[in-house]
């Protein structure tokens, strides 16, 4: 992958400052967020020879994923929101794309409810599609799992355990970097162990369409991480990705591949680029 050099800055003390505000939870950062925000430090710290110095803000006010979009869109409070693609937030918003998580994000294990795991052994491909799904009301993942014939509830982001524990739903689909903080929360709560659900969906960081610099700034931030080997080491070295495949147990679980149709013709294209995706090995078999 080649780094394209946007300006030939002799001295980049005398770049204007770039001020980049991003929303962090009221509750305080959680390992999630942490590792966003320390890749879009990276970024920013990987430009700093071409761009300039920087800034980076949080601005702390609680938000869906829908909401937290538009802000950018609209040039209010945040300039950057990090969220899983699709074609229309792709139409929305100027993408950076780079898969933020090589990935992980389509890697999907799920959670239920403590006795239900003997019967989730028991079942074959027909009967988990017909498993009632939860998932957050504005995410990606819901047309994503109809469009393949599976049964999504949604519900907001932090009602979702109390919803799969009141039996809303019965099996709440997770990336296989997320689910750790809530099992060691709540004990009603395990992993299920049978299945993998997987398919393509990068997670990019956004900006607003007019925002060019900001975009080109952070693209050419990462893709220089990419070369220095900076962006792997973070990857694989951060509390959210540390042992999480050994937690997973990916080569006992039966792989059920998944067709994203709202991928967009640029973000397919990139799956063509080895080395911005992780590979897993699981067993496998196809969703239709």
């Amino acid at each position: 992958m080649s780094v394209i050099c946007p300006i030939n800055a002799a001295d980049y003390t005398l770049l204007p400052k770039t001020i980049v505000n991003y929303n962090a939870s009221i509750q305080g950062i959680d390992p999630k967020q942490a590792y966003f925000i320390s890749l879009l430090e990276l970024a920013l710290e990987k430009s700093r020879d071409q761009y300039g110095d920087y800034q980076l803000n949080a601005v702390m006010i609680e938000m869906p994923q829908g909401r937290a979009l538009k802000m950018v869109a609209d040039n209010k409070m945040i300039d950057v929101v990090w969220t899983m693609t699709s074609i229309e937030r792709e139409e929305q918003l100027q993408a950076i794309y780079i898969p933020l998580l090589k990935g992980l994000m389509g890697y999907r294990i799920g959670l239920i409810r403590r006795n239900d795991q003997a019967k989730f052994e028991q079942m074959d491909l027909e009967q988990i599609k017909q498993t009632l799904m939860g998932q957050g009301t504005d995410w990606p993942d819901v047309d994503i799992l109809n469009s393949n014939g599976f049964n999504v509830i949604r519900g907001g982001d932090q009602q979702l355990i109390t919803m799969l524990l009141k039996g809303r739903f019965d099996y709440y689909p997770r990336s296989i970097h997320e689910p750790w903080r809530d099992l060691a929360r709540y004990p009603n709560v395990v992993l299920e162990h049978k299945f993998l659900l997987k398919y393509p969906a990068p997670i990019y960081f956004f900006v607003r369409k007019s925002n060019t610099h900001l975009a080109e700034r952070i693209d050419y931030g990462l893709r220089k991480s990419i070369v220095d080997g900076s962006f792997d080491q973070l990857f694989y070295n951060h509390p959210i990705t540390q042992n999480m495949l050994e937690k997973s147990q990916l080569d006992k679980r039966t792989e059920i591949v998944l067709h994203n149709p709202y991928l967009s013709k640029k973000s397919a294209e990139l799956l063509n680029e080895q080395q911005l995706w992780i590979t897993l090995e699981s067993k496998h078999i196809p969703s239709s």
